[in-house]
């Protein structure tokens, strides 16, 4: 069975994959630090957790945008799967996605990921929101060419940076709040995040809309997805397993099975 590890700045996600069926998937924090005994250690009590042997893990493919932890994953992966870990990278990728940029070995894996994935599952074109550290915004056009996006400062990153700067403000959670006026401090910084957020979101894609000449379904992943994208106005779609589904398209497609 196939193991999708996708590295983030803030948190790591994994899906088991039984050919296109995900049997369980997982999400823990990235701790930049940890060694590949320790990623090894975590996914092994994941794995028991769930009532799944170790052994079932016989295929490993990652997305890292950590670049210490890319090598250490792909040290703990060694360890069980039968075909080396695949490191999913713009080489690995360009036979099988299509990429029109002028640079393209900058862009990152999670990038390309969610581009086959987005393209596989919906048909181009088609645009990918993703809320994560950053929020990125990948466009795919109507030829099916990844051609470019769009990376903001992410909401919680942004939430992190309003708390640290302003000293009479504590942390306090995102959420929506009922009305976009808010009547108390807390609902206030709520609705500039939340509110905030999204708007820029809508007003991004909609300049990506009249850049393009015409529209495209808009998608919209990551762990910070649920959260705003139902207040949007060009959000169609939440899926928040692209990245994961990218590299099980991928790895099938590097070894020859169906995506």
């Amino acid at each position: 069975m196939l193991l999708a590890v996708d590295v983030g700045n803030t948190q790591t996600c994994l899906g088991l994959y039984d050919g296109v069926d995900k049997l369980a998937s997982w999400r823990m924090t990235t701790i930049a630090t940890d060694t590949a005994d320790e990623l090894a250690m975590r996914l092994k009590s994941m794995l028991v957790m769930d009532g799944l042997a170790a052994s079932f893990v016989s295929d490993i493919a990652i997305s890292s945008v950590v670049p210490n932890l890319t090598e250490q994953w792909r040290k703990a992966g060694e360890r069980s799967a039968r075909r080396p870990p695949m490191v999913l990278s713009y080489e690995i990728a360009a036979p099988f996605v299509n990429i029109d940029y002028p640079n393209p070995e900058e862009i990152g894996a999670d990038r390309i990921a969610v581009a086959a994935a987005a393209v596989e599952l919906y048909g181009a074109p088609v645009m990918i929101v993703d809320f994560g550290t950053a929020t990125n915004i990948e466009v795919i056009d109507k030829r099916g060419f990844f051609i470019g996006g769009i990376i903001c400062p992410g909401l919680a990153t942004s939430a992190e940076a309003l708390f640290r700067a302003a000293a009479k403000l504590s942390s306090i959670s995102i959420e929506v709040p009922a009305s976009v006026i808010g009547r108390n401090t807390r609902d206030a910084v709520r609705s500039g995040l939340t509110f905030g957020e999204i708007d820029r979101i809508d007003g991004l894609v909609k300049r990506v809309f009249h850049e393009l000449g015409y529209t495209t379904k808009v998608i919209a992943t990551g762990g910070l997805s649920p959260r705003v994208s139902g207040l949007s106005q060009t959000i169609d779609i939440i899926n928040d397993d692209l990245t994961l589904i990218g590299l099980r398209i991928i790895y099938n497609q590097v070894n020859g099975e169906k995506p």
